[in-house]
This record gives structure tokens, sequence and C-alpha cells, in this order.
């Protein structure tokens, strides 16, 4: 793993290596009007999607250039969409680009396709307007070389490139393991995925067709085939897809140019806004129509040498799809998956965690009386820290202790748990923490002290 940290990290110092985020979403499902990169899922620090990937951006850049002496910028190409570009860019403008250099921020945009009904036809979306729609995903290619983005990113002396989707709360920006796994074994193209464990998790599966890698996404996938499983009890098809990838610049330059018309569309049954024969304006209620659009990873058979590295969940994935109505990929399940791998930044720090009472509490949680708990997110219903008797069994899971305790530190501070050792070795800490850097105003909070600031 060093080894493969080291390769990385050379990579990013030399100014090889380059970032493109697939921004295209609004943030429909949960119940917004504005791109989804934007969307706070209530962190202490009030970070959204976009200012937590832009600070980790520049945070595993400084790690680089401590190490190798060079001082280099990871250009970040964002790919929005027509409903998301002009809100994108302002806000990243507001934001002052998070720290980032401005010229090594580049917005490129997607394009789009008309919607048609189920029986063909064009849907209108006024009376002289068609109704369109983003192109999906593998709109990339065609946007890369129609935008000159490919150009700049040679013109750059770009040699290796990490592309991933805006939802990933837990993303490592630029990992400098990942790429250096994928140069190590010489791979055009590579992929980072996560062990599906339920064969109805709507993620696709990375497989061989026809003697070609390829993503098979979910919803083309049978039912009795995703239940499929092998001797020891796990899923055939496991390798779930998280939208996390590397290419080459040449491997991308090949594709641009020779290979996006090859790239087949998908079909999407989606519910989408029309004009009717009398000129009123219908939102539908369930779908209605068709959208056609690509996937990024449809370009995986075209590499000769392609490889693919699994990760764990509760290190690296994390999507924000749906309110928190919803039962998964809700802002709470994102915010408690960012907290829990913070908490175990800590542990591996060498950093414990108290109760209310002043106890250490173990390494791995075991059952925690309420009345101890300090981990929760909302109070006791008496507000005193004492159970009032509707708290159920008088004991804490160890998986609702770890989803509960409350740790935030700043990527400023570390990319992936770096340099915290000197900072928390030998110290108890009770929830919530909040780690920050100088160089950053924590926002306004319901959540207080325990916390510190970092001098950088």
């Amino acid at each position: 793993m060093e080894a493969y940290r080291n390769i990385g990290l050379e990579k990013i110092a030399n100014g090889e290596v380059a970032v493109v985020l697939l921004a295209g979403g609004q943030g429909t499902r949960l119940g917004v009007d504005y791109p989804k990169g934007m969307y706070d899922v209530n962190l202490p620090s009030k970070k959204c999607l976009y200012q937590l990937q832009g600070e980790r951006l520049g945070r595993i850049a400084e790690v680089a250039a401590q190490k190798y002496n060079k001082r280099s910028h990871i250009p970040w190409y964002i790919m929005t969409s027509e409903a998301t570009k002009e809100k994108t860019r302002d806000y990243f403008a507001r934001k002052n680009y998070f720290g980032l250099s401005e010229e090594n921020v580049i917005f490129f945009e997607q394009n789009t396709l008309p919607c048609m009904s189920f029986d063909g036809k064009i849907i209108m979306d006024g009376k002289d307007k068609l109704s369109k729609a983003p192109d999906g995903n593998g709109g990339l290619y065609k946007a890369l070389g129609g935008s000159k983005v490919l150009d700049d990113m040679i013109s750059r002396g770009i040699k290796h490139i990490h592309v991933y989707c805006v939802d990933n709360i837990l993303i490592k920006m630029a990992d400098p393991v990942f790429i250096g796994f994928c140069i190590s074994k010489n791979a055009q193209c590579g992929n980072k995925c996560v062990e599906k464990t339920v064969p109805t998790e709507a993620v696709g599966v990375v497989c061989k067709v026809k003697g070609k890698y390829q993503v098979v996404e979910y919803s083309e996938i049978t039912l009795k085939t995703a239940q499929l499983r092998n001797a020891d009890g796990r899923l055939k098809y496991n390798a779930g897809n998280i939208c996390n990838h590397y290419f080459t610049i040449d491997f991308l330059t090949d594709v641009v140019r020779n290979h996006d018309d090859e790239l087949i569309h998908h079909i999407a049954r989606k519910k989408i806004p029309y004009i009717s024969s009398t000129g009123e304006y219908i939102k539908p209620t369930k779908p209605n129509g068709l959208k056609m659009e690509k996937f990024v990873f449809d370009v995986f058979r075209f590499a000769d040498r392609f490889c693919s590295w699994e990760v764990l969940r509760e290190d690296e994935f994390s999507a924000l799809k749906n309110a928190d109505t919803a039962a998964d990929c809700t802002p709470k399940t994102c915010r408690h998956a960012l907290y829990n791998l913070h908490y175990r930044y800590i542990l591996n720090a060498g950093g414990r965690f108290s109760d209310l009472a002043g106890s250490v509490l173990p390494e791995i949680p075991g059952n925690i009386s309420p009345a101890l708990d300090i981990t929760r997110e909302k109070p006791y219903p008496n507000g005193n820290g004492i159970s009032n008797g509707d708290e159920g069994s008088g004991s804490s899971s160890d998986e609702e202790v770890k989803k509960s305790i409350i740790v935030e530190i700043s990527p400023m501070v570390t990319y992936a748990g770096e340099g915290l050792a000197e900072l928390v070795k030998g110290n108890i800490y009770s929830s919530p923490l909040i780690i920050a850097s100088s160089k950053e105003s924590v926002g306004k909070s319901r959540i207080r002290k325990p916390s510190f600031i970092v001098d950088q």
C-alpha cells in the first residue's frame, strides 16, 4: 500500500495528475432545485460536498509537495449540465474556489438529448421548445473533445486522470494509492469497487462479458442472476461499481477521438414534464417517457489493460441520493459515515473517547448504558443525559454507538488520517469533537465544544 501511495504522490508532485468531477446532477430527490454538490448534509462545519472535495484536493497536493519538495497543482475539471452550470460556477466563485487557484478549476458542460414518449415521439417542453435531458455521465467523452478540455489536459502535461461522481461524501480525491496501484499494473483504465452484499442494491457490477470488462447496471441484471452465490455464500457478481475511475491520458484521448460514437445509449423511464395539446404544462406523477444516456464506464471494453481495486465501503463510499425520509443514501447516512470514518482516524492515531461519566470507551464499542453514552447526536428526552426509560433495552448496540459518535476533522488538517498522531495521541475526548484548521472559520453549528483548531 505504501509503495502504491508513494508512486501516486510522486505523480501528483510532478504535476501529472488531474481530477474530473461529474457534477451534472440536480438535488431533485433531496427536495432542492440546486446542484447536488451544494447540498448541506448538516455537518457541524456546514460544509457541502463541493467544499469537502475541494479541500481534500488541496490537502493531497500539499502532502505530495511536502514529501517530494515540489509544489504543483492538481487541475480540477468539473463537468456540469445545462441545469447546474451557472449555479455551480457562481457558488465556486463565492467560495473563492475553496482555496484552490481559479485557473486550476475548469468548468465545461455536457450535451443534451431529446426526450421521447413511449411511442417514440419527441416530447415538447414548450410550444417551440423540445424537452431535453443531459446525455448521462458517459457524455463526458464528447464533452471533453468538444470543449477542448482534453487539449488543455495534454498541454498541461497530465498523464493520469481520476474521474468520480459528485455524490460520494467519502471520495478520496486524486487518491494516490489507487493511482499508484493502476500505474504499477500498467493499466490503461482502472475502477474502484466495493463488495456488493445485497442482490438488490442499486449499484452496477464489474464483470467480464465476452472477454471484455464492463459494468452491467443493476437495472439490466435479472433478479435471478443478481442472487447467484459462490460456494462461500458471497454473491457471484459482487464487485459493486461506485463511479470511481482511473484513466491514462493516452487511453482517454483514444476514447474521445476514436470510440465515442461506439458507446450505446441506455434507456431510462422517467417522469418528464410536457406541454399538452391544449397548451397546459403537465408535471406527470408517474413515468411517461424515455431519456437516453451514456454511461462513463462503458469505455472499459476498449481497454487492453484493465484493473479493479476493491476498497472498504465504510472507508470510501457513502452516496447522497435521497432525502432523509428514505432508508439509505440520505444526508443522515452520509453524515454518520463521515463521523464513523473520522472516529476511526482518531483511534488509529492513538486518541480515545470517554462517556459522560468520564470512563474511557473501548476501541471496539461494546454495550454502553444510555445513561453513560455521550455519543448520541440528539439529547436524551429529559435533557440531562439520563435515560427516562424510553430508550428500549437500556443498552446501545455497537452499530448505534458507531453511528452516533460525532467527529468531524477538516480535510485541511488531514487527507486520510496522516499527521493526526502528533495532535491526538494519548488524549481522551468526548463527543462531539471537531478539529479544524486555523486557516478556516468553522460555520455556525448546533454542536459546540469540545473542539480545537490546528495551527498550520
